[in-house]
């Protein structure tokens, strides 16, 4: 027989060396500059929940291939890189059961359920935030050191406070464990010279971003506006280490830069116009859902084709499940919802009776008045006014005494500019005007934070005072009584509560006084 006979095998001839433990690896070694500064910056805690969270995703991840009978799958790494990125998106002092929920619920119901890697169609670290922003908002929106509350730099800029760029830019101001936009940049850049992972959607993603935030962001092209906005609130780990997961983001470049470029518009929509305290994130997951679609746009013509544009025919059925289980779930809870609509109804009533008893203790009974429901009417559901910012009126009621004389009035007021959604409170009014108290009946405000505006040592400083507007005084040691000194830390929730009060003084001086 002749030596000199080749072997003939399937496709493909070529391999790459390059194995999954391998770009996991990198992935690591890029993420660990990161990782080490959060913990010097932090401390002890913050290691902890970067070793409890990769230990967690590990150990998720090797016990469901020992009860489902699969090989061994934690050696490839990804479970670790999972882990970790989850552990640099957390608060610095979250308890460590977040990061073991947040792991399990990563790799059991994002990775494991869905086939293992490579086949889940979200990326398991970001959708586990998400889940953790959804279900424990007040811990995972506490950016608390040492005890001391502070607010993100964002927020702060937010409020209209200066921040210091080069705090934010190495790692020195509040947020996450992985807050150090030098130590990202640098990973991100090292994954891209070891080609672990491409340029194009973090250079897509970032510059869509940025354009979206100069145009609509309210500062123009500020460099300093749009530099904080890029070095803060997870836009260089999403862009860098989240987004580019191979299994969640478009084949080809083409596809990638479509997909960037959308999920940085969706994080400039989410900032500029939401609520919520994560606005890549949710970006990130969406865009994911997204690829499916992308993937078909730049198909190629297949070699030999003859005839006009080629198409794929292929009918997205995995798209439409999706769709399919999305609309039956919004049903189920849409069904829920009109079950318990009377009861909550009711639960609101008595929740909002309680308040006015709070702040008209005088009264024995609480009537509406035409003339101030024509006045609320007549608003349309707009805003009181624009130097209020987003504040609406809700209800305006008489407070009757036993002896059916005047006790005072309740005003209850809405302001949308709550650092976590909506404020509700109700301010009572003496006959004269003087305000005799506020009630929160909705306030979600940061643990720590924003929900000390709750508290009688801030709530007292409106009691007994008689004035046209009050004033918030961030600095503190307020000398006049209509100065209330903001809470520590958590400027925008206690500037709501103030003009939503004041909001409530200019209604009764326009249609009672």
């Amino acid at each position: 027989m002749n030596e000199n006979l080749l072997n003939i095998s399937s496709s493909p001839h070529i391999r790459s060396k390059l194995t999954t433990g391998r770009v996991m690896a990198d992935v690591v070694l890029a993420l660990t500059p990161a990782a080490l500064f959060g913990v010097y910056r932090f401390g002890l805690h913050a290691f902890l929940v970067i070793a409890v969270s990769i230990l967690a995703a590990a150990a998720s991840e090797f016990i469901f291939d020992i009860i489902t009978r699969r090989a061994n799958t934690v050696k490839d790494g990804s479970a670790v890189v999972t882990g970790l990125l989850l552990a640099l998106s957390l608060p610095p002092a979250v308890p460590l059961y977040i990061p073991l929920l947040g792991s399990a619920f990563a790799i059991l119901f994002v990775k494991c359920f869905f086939g293992g890697l490579g086949k889940n169609f979200m990326n398991p670290a970001v959708t586990a935030r998400c889940f953790l922003l959804i279900s424990f908002g007040s811990i995972m929106t506490d950016y608390s050191i040492d005890g001391i509350s502070s607010a993100t730099p964002l927020a702060v800029m937010k409020a209209g406070d200066a921040i210091s760029l080069s705090d934010l830019f190495f790692g020195f101001s509040s947020g996450v464990i992985g807050c150090s936009a030098l130590a990202l940049l640098a990973g991100g850049l090292f994954l891209c010279v070891t080609k672990g992972i491409t340029i194009e959607i973090p250079l897509s993603c970032i510059a869509a971003f940025t354009a979206f935030m100069a145009l609509f962001g309210g500062q123009g092209f500020d460099p300093d506006f749009l530099i904080a906005h890029i070095c803060g609130g997870g836009v260089l780990m999403g862009a860098f280490f989240m987004a580019t997961d191979p299994v969640t983001s478009p084949v080809t470049s083409r596809g990638q830069i479509v997909y960037g470029a959308l999920m940085g518009i969706l994080a400039g929509l989410f900032r500029v116009l939401g609520s919520a305290a994560d606005s890549f994130s949710y970006a990130i997951i969406l865009s994911n859902m997204v690829v499916p679609f992308i993937d078909k746009l730049p198909i190629r013509k297949p070699l030999g084709y003859r005839g006009g544009e080629y198409k794929e025919r292929q009918f997205p059925k995995a798209a439409v499940n999706l769709a399919v289980i999305t609309l039956i779930a919004g049903l189920a809870l849409s069904s829920v919802y009109m079950l318990t609509k009377d009861k909550i109804e009711a639960q609101n009533i008595a929740a909002n009776a309680e308040s006015y008893r709070e702040v008209c203790p005088d009264a024995a009974s609480f009537v509406p008045d035409d003339s101030l429901n024509a006045a609320i009417e007549a608003l349309g559901g707009e805003p009181y006014d624009a130097q209020f910012g987003k504040t609406y009126i809700n209800e305006a009621v008489v407070g009757m005494s036993a002896e059916d004389t005047v006790a005072g009035y309740v005003i209850s007021v809405t302001s949308g500019d709550g650092y976590d959604g909506d404020i509700t409170l109700s301010v009572g009014l003496t006959p004269d005007g003087t305000v005799i108290g506020i009630s929160f009946t909705e306030l979600n405000e940061t643990a720590g934070m924003g929900m000390l505006c709750g508290e009688d040592s801030f709530k007292g400083q409106f009691a007994g005072v008689s004035t046209d507007a009050f004033i918030l005084n961030k600095s503190g040691n307020s000398s006049a009584d209509n100065e209330i000194n903001t809470v520590s830390g958590a400027s925008i929730s206690s500037g709501a509560v103030v003009n939503a009060v004041n909001t409530a003084l200019a209604f009764y001086a326009a249609n009672i006084q």
